[in-house]
């Protein structure tokens, strides 16, 4: 008992990040042995568990509302997995541990469906395999120099190469995960690990429409995105004229709406990652504060006009390549919840019921832009600055946190003097 109690170690746990690349799938022939037998037995697995799940109905009662609610029962994994493997070995011809990959697969797939299931979501007829990958597991590929050797049958090998690609040089030294093979294509992961370092900036960010309104401790800053607003716009009106185009031409729209699809796609994932590589060579060994946003939530409020707008914005994406991207420069993203950031007075903590493009306090005449106020409330929540309510002239939010020690002796600021620590930063300037 009193082993387990003790510290194996005092070294703080190690961390990684994957970044992945793909490479051309040149082995289509060979690849495609392994694919048609994975997507056999995973089709298998799928019907085997599918006979075993139980689907009940029944009626829910709240208020003088009838709701229809569904519980769906898988079969469980330690009670079958057996049972389950030896039968799928029978009809197997390849490497056996595919089959203990693909198991988790169809668990993957029934759990995801099962969720969705439940919430009304998805229907309740069996899942169906549209395009099938193999996420090769690491006893199944061996690493040598530049390329890997991925192993499909007993002494059958496949060979991938990523010697000659443009990233080459990037993944020099690094470790390979488990590759993902499809038809086209090879996604090769690559495990960086993360070196410790310690945030020595704050920069809390309220995402709006066409702007990211951000405040740093000392000023604010306005990131303009309407360009990537805009390019959402165009590409929406193209695809609403190949949508009219593919009701007489079914086949050739089809292949226009994929293609623009995919062009629009490329086009805002370029964007992003441009904007936040200028954003982290901005604020380097920094702890970014993001909003935890729900857009589904946001629609149920908003009007027909609101709506498709917040349909064309992308947050999420930039949140999530900020996150991915921070610890290659030393930085970390947190995130925080967004209820009443624009409404709150950062000074005192009074709460407005309604706000325009301009918040004032009622209580003690605190005036801001609603965007920048958004902003400064993220970073006290990050910062956890408490509101001051024995001391209402000092405006905490404008001392960064560098300066907490002399927040006593700090000298109050007016909304009007942080209202001109606004700073201006369009998309052209930082690409």
């Amino acid at each position: 008992m009193l082993r387990n109690l003790r510290l194996k170690t005092f070294q703080p746990e190690e961390e990684y990040i994957y970044l992945t690349y793909s490479i051309k799938n040149d082995k289509k022939e060979e690849s495609k042995v392994l694919l048609e037998n994975y997507r056999v037995l995973l089709q298998k697995a799928l019907d085997w568990l599918w006979e075993r799940t139980k689907i009940e109905r029944k009626e829910v009662k709240k208020g003088k509302k009838i709701f229809m609610k569904t519980k769906i029962t898988l079969p469980k994994k330690k009670e079958v997995y057996k049972t389950l493997r030896d039968e799928l070995e029978k009809i197997n011809v390849l490497a056996s541990h595919y089959v203990d990959k693909l198991i988790n697969d169809a668990y993957s797939i029934l759990k995801s469906w099962k969720r969705r299931a439940e919430k009304g979501q998805a229907s309740l007829r069996k899942p169906r395999l549209k395009k099938v990958y193999v996420r090769v597991k690491s006893t199944l590929r061996k690493v040598e120099g530049e390329s890997v050797r991925i192993t499909i049958k007993p002494y059958e090998y496949i060979t991938f190469s990523w010697s000659h690609t443009w990233f080459s040089r990037r993944v020099k030294g690094l470790e390979l995960g488990e590759p993902i093979i499809k038809e086209d294509k090879v996604y090769l992961p690559f495990r960086y690990k993360l070196p410790w370092f310690t945030s020595l900036d704050f920069l809390s960010i309220d995402s709006n429409l066409y702007t990211l309104d951000a405040y740093d401790g000392d000023k604010f800053i306005t990131f303009s995105i309407k360009e990537l607003y805009s390019l959402k716009y165009g590409m929406q009106l193209k695809r609403a004229r190949v949508q009219s185009f593919t009701s007489k031409h079914p086949k050739k729209g089809k292949e226009l709406l994929k293609k623009y699809s995919h062009r629009e796609r490329n086009r805002v994932m370029d964007y992003v990652h441009k904007f936040v590589n200028k954003l982290l060579e901005m604020y380097p060994f920094t702890l970014f504060a993001v909003e935890k946003l729900n857009k589904q939530s946001m629609f149920e409020d908003a009007s027909d006009s609101l709506s498709r707008k917040i349909s064309r914005t992308v947050w999420r994406t930039i949140h999530r390549v900020l996150k991915y991207k921070a610890p290659l420069y030393g930085s970390f993203v947190k995130e925080v919840n967004p209820h009443l950031t624009s409404k709150s007075c950062p000074r005192c903590g009074w709460v407005s019921r309604k706000v325009g493009g301009t918040f004032r306090c009622v209580r003690c005449g605190f005036t801001l832009d609603r965007q920048l106020n958004a902003s400064l409330n993220i970073y006290l929540k990050m910062c956890g600055f408490p509101h001051i309510r024995d001391i209402p002239r000092v405006w905490v939010g404008v001392i960064p946190l560098k300066g907490q020690k002399r927040m006593n002796g700090a000298m109050p600021r007016d909304s009007g003097e942080a209202q001109r620590l606004r700073v201006d930063i369009e998309y052209y300037e930082i690409l």
